[in-house]
């Protein structure tokens, strides 16, 4: 007689589920008490108030499909993005690249790999944002512009190093050169992303908390011409005097559970049948210049090949919409993975990512 494991699900129990389904209600019981609380809220008051906007983007589709609600399951090279910790749950050597047609026209890349060296795994990371030539117009010249174009182009630039203590437990810590520039200005700044991972045993709940972008402020270098009226006259000013940047500093708390894992669809009768997986995801996410958000996240893989994602925002005022997308695993070998994600805003619209892996255990 052939002896089967048993579905994760009912080797578990219902405890832990019906722990992640209160952590859920809490999330959205929150939510909702935060818009209709009678008290202020400040978190509005401190938009626009931090630089390096383009670290903040979700620019892996993975993470933009599940509503940004990873810091706690990000499994693979795409941690070094949210948490460091979890790099050390990765294969051993892990790379991949990604693309983000952005707002208005403007492109977001990103590239990352990890290798595990003993009880260590090393990462590497590099994110750009540009946003292709654009006309300047000032008060002076008005929409029909200066007849100057100029670009604007940021580069993130991170080493990180992560080790597992135990099976349960791993940290991360990722230190980032960060620049921004636009015409003959540029803004530099050495960052840190901290991260502590942990796994509740073999029940499928998983947590995690990560602090990113954390440093001193960036002082902005270089000077910019540009047209000014002076009693009633254009006249050509140079400027050279900037206030500093503050960095997009933000604090990211999240849990998951694998609601189900390696479960056969033919469950405990010979042969089996497709593998299903499906977990769920909250987080909670705390920037420095903006409000406080929740971030909800499905995801259902089909033995190992096809995965569907989805979640949610709250939170943010222009997505009324959930984002979705999807990831593919070739046939045969499960280490080499396309993904899409999808996500939109009301007034600025759609933003389509494309993301290959690769890993080798």
């Amino acid at each position: 007689m052939v002896n089967h494991p048993q579905p994760l699900l009912s080797r578990r129990g219902a405890i832990p589920a019906i722990i992640a389904t209160l952590l859920f209600v809490c999330v959205c019981v929150s939510s909702q008490a935060s818009a209709q609380s009678p008290l202020p809220s400040y978190g509005e008051d401190r938009r626009g108030t931090a630089g390096f906007q383009f670290l903040k983007v979700a620019v892996d589709p993975r993470t933009a499909a599940l509503g940004e609600s990873v810091v706690s399951h990000a499994d693979d090279v795409t941690a070094l993005l949210h948490n460091p910790a979890l790099i050390a749950r990765a294969g051993d050597v892990e790379g991949a690249l990604t693309f983000t047609n952005y707002f208005v026209d403007t492109q977001l890349y990103w590239a990352g790999g990890l290798y595990r060296i003993g009880p260590y795994t090393l990462g590497l990371s590099l994110q750009a944002f540009d946003s292709g030539e654009m006309a300047e117009t000032t008060e002076i010249s008005g929409p029909n512009g200066t007849g100057r174009t100029f670009r604007l182009f940021d580069l993130g630039v991170g080493l990180t190093v992560s080790q597992a203590l135990t099976d349960l437990f791993s940290y991360g810590v990722t230190v980032k050169y960060a620049r921004e520039s636009v015409l003959d200005v540029t803004t530099q700044a050495a960052l840190l992303d901290l991260g502590v991972a942990y796994a509740v045993g073999d029940t499928g709940v998983r947590l995690g908390v990560a602090i990113r972008n954390f440093g001193l402020d960036g002082r902005p270098s270089g000077d910019v011409s540009y047209l000014d009226l002076q009693n009633g006259e254009p006249v050509v000013v140079t400027g050279d005097d900037f206030a500093r940047i503050t960095p997009p500093t933000t604090f990211l708390l999240g849990v998951s559970y694998d609601v189900l894992r390696g479960l056969s669809a033919a469950g405990l009768m010979a042969p089996p049948g497709p593998e299903h997986d499906f977990r769920i995801s909250g987080q909670l996410t705390n920037p420095n210049d903006d409000t406080e958000r929740f971030n909800l996240g499905l995801e259902y893989t089909w033995s190992r090949t096809l995965t569907l994602r989805g979640g949610y925002q709250l939170g943010i005022e222009e997505a009324s919409l959930p984002s979705f997308g999807l990831g593919v695993r070739a046939p045969g070998y499960d280490g080499v993975r396309l993904d899409y994600g999808f996500n939109r805003l009301d007034r600025l619209g759609a933003v389509h990512r494309v993301g290959f892996l690769v890993s080798f255990d």
